[in-house]
């Protein structure tokens, strides 16, 4: 079992150096999760720290290597958002709740995605933990985004909704090449003199690990350690 998080020496310090919340509620791995994939328009783009490489291209790389370690051990479903027909805010994509053998179909989900739209995070947060029925049942919920809410969403907001009515869910919040927009009029709790990029209070409110990564090999380090079983000892 420890192989889940076997990373190598570079990835596993970048991630431990990028966690904000030091001491997590990773959960049992007998716990559901669903993993919450950003496939907005801005997973597409080429920027001067991307070069050619988008951060899709990268973000594929890193499910192919992390889901077959952390699948055997634990039942995942998928959502994603951002594409789709109903609007650049109306595409939340619930692909399957929590399944057994789940490394197959993300890896398939995530490789055949064409990044467009915005990023209602929030809603599909909010859609992830309705599928485990979070109020009766324990589940986490991993969000991997580039960015922030920018569809008039408060995910602080619900934050605080889970951790009054949840029974045990643990929201993780995988920042991947994350940007701020601090004039973004679409993210009501954006703060102009605040630098997060992405919604750690979805972690900070609910005990899970809040990690900012910039590499492959970062990104892949942060999915084992959130989708993969806890070390014990």
């Amino acid at each position: 079992m420890t192989r889940v998080f076997q990373t190598g020496i570079l990835a596993a310090a970048a991630l431990a150096c990028s966690v904000s919340s030091p001491v997590a509620n990773v959960g049992a791995c007998s716990v559901d999760a669903m993993l919450v994939f950003d496939g907005s328009t801005s997973m597409a783009e080429i920027s001067f720290e991307t070069g050619p490489i988008t951060r899709i291209v990268e973000a594929r790389q890193a499910v192919r290597r992390a889901m077959p370690d952390v699948a055997p051990y634990r039942r995942i479903g998928l959502l994603v958002y951002g594409p789709g027909p109903k609007g650049a805010c109306g595409n939340l994509d619930l692909r399957f709740g929590p399944i057994e053998g789940a490394a197959g179909p993300v890896i398939e989900a995530v490789d055949g995605l064409r990044p467009d739209g915005l990023t209602p995070l929030t809603d599909a947060v909010r859609w992830a933990a309705e599928v485990m029925e979070y109020r009766e049942r324990p589940g986490v919920v991993v969000l991997v985004t580039d960015g922030n809410e920018t569809c008039g969403g408060r995910p602080c907001e619900l934050a605080r909704q889970f951790r009054a009515t949840a029974r045990d869910l643990v929201v993780h919040v995988i920042g991947f090449r994350a940007e701020v927009d601090f004039f973004a009029w679409n993210n009501p709790e954006q703060d102009p003199l605040d630098g997060t990029t992405v919604a750690s209070c979805l972690a900070d409110q609910t005990g899970g690990l809040f990690v900012t990564t910039e590499t492959v090999d970062e990104l892949v380090a942060a999915l084992q350690r959130t989708l993969g079983c806890p070390v014990i000892g």
